[in-house]
């Protein structure tokens, strides 16, 4: 009997080891590639820049209120990222948007994005002038501006929507819902403790973050606007 004949018990076992680590590699890069979801989405979201911001809306507020603003904040960013990862594809086929350009455009909204996050400013695609203005006059905002648009704004709502329609399996959509908590989770902790934060980093630590995940989010950008255009004009990607 030959050595690697296919009744040799060896041969076998190597052959069995064989599919148990595609099987493992193959599962290791799935994961990595949620990890990359949730990294996109977290550099999006960026909790820990709107720290100063935050600070400055909810500073004549007590504890107990500020703890309120953040709880209801961090459950407004779920919820609406959740939203967009459920009915965020089927919002596009109703105005006769096509993934690919939807693609190009949050790539470029991404791109803007990290470009202001790399300057060290605040973007205006998050929160306007006169969107801040505005909040300073409202009793209540937690969900506006806080959550929206400065949170889950239209990057943070274009990431997500564009992951979602990677895979329709219930899996996949599950795990991006799973990351939306996360990512709301890890919100709802960099909110809490703005305070220490802001005095532990101060506005150049801060700002430091920032342009690290600025310079992520401009390549994932990249990414976005690169995929989007291969498949609307295919000759490129030739």
């Amino acid at each position: 009997m030959s050595p690697l004949s296919s009744t040799n018990p060896a041969y076998c076992y190597i052959q069995l080891f064989l599919v148990r680590f595609r099987e493992t590699m193959q599962t290791i890069f799935e994961w990595t590639g949620y990890i990359k979801i949730f990294t996109t989405l977290f550099a999006t979201v960026n909790p820990f820049g709107a720290v100063p911001v935050f600070i400055g809306l909810t500073g004549s507020l007590t504890k107990r209120e500020r703890r309120r603003v953040v709880l209801t904040a961090s459950i407004a960013v779920a919820a609406v990222l959740i939203v967009a990862a459920l009915i965020g594809d089927s919002l596009l086929n109703f105005f006769g948007i096509c993934i690919p350009s939807f693609k190009v455009g949050g790539g470029i909204l991404l791109m803007l994005m990290a470009i202001s996050m790399m300057q060290g400013r605040h973007t205006q695609t998050r929160q306007t002038p006169e969107e801040a203005q505005e909040a300073e006059d409202k009793q209540s905002i937690a969900v506006v501006p806080i959550a929206i648009p400065l949170l889950a704004g239209p990057g943070a709502i274009s990431t997500v929507i564009i992951y979602a329609h990677a895979s329709f399996q219930p899996v996949h959509i599950a795990l991006i819902i799973c990351i939306n908590l996360i990512v709301a989770l890890v919100t709802w902790v960099a909110l809490h403790v703005a305070t220490p934060i802001s005095n532990m980093l101060g506005k150049t630590g801060i700002n430091i973050a920032a342009r690290l995940m600025g310079l992520l989010l401009a390549a994932i950008a990249v990414e976005f606007v690169a995929g989007g255009l291969a498949q609307l004009l295919p000759g490129l990607a030739k």
